[in-house]
């Protein structure tokens, strides 16, 4: 993976051993984003989930609709 960061937003609780993050990516499929959640355990960052979301424009979603029936 090429990504690179665009923009990307952390929380964290008050405790400090959970956080999470939105982010904005620039990726071979283009603009794309990333959304996370990461807990410390023993001192260690473990990434708990991560989801990443292909952008696609409202006027193209039909196409991409029947695109993915095939």
């Amino acid at each position: 993976w090429d990504f690179k960061t665009n923009s990307r937003n952390w929380y964290m609780n008050e405790r400090e051993d959970i956080a999470w993050f939105e982010e904005s990516l620039d990726t071979w499929m283009e603009e794309c984003r990333g959304t996370g959640v990461l807990k410390k355990e023993n001192g260690v960052w473990k990434i708990a989930h991560y989801n990443l979301t292909v952008l696609i424009e409202n006027d193209k979603t039909d196409k991409f609709i029947k695109l993915r029936k095939k």
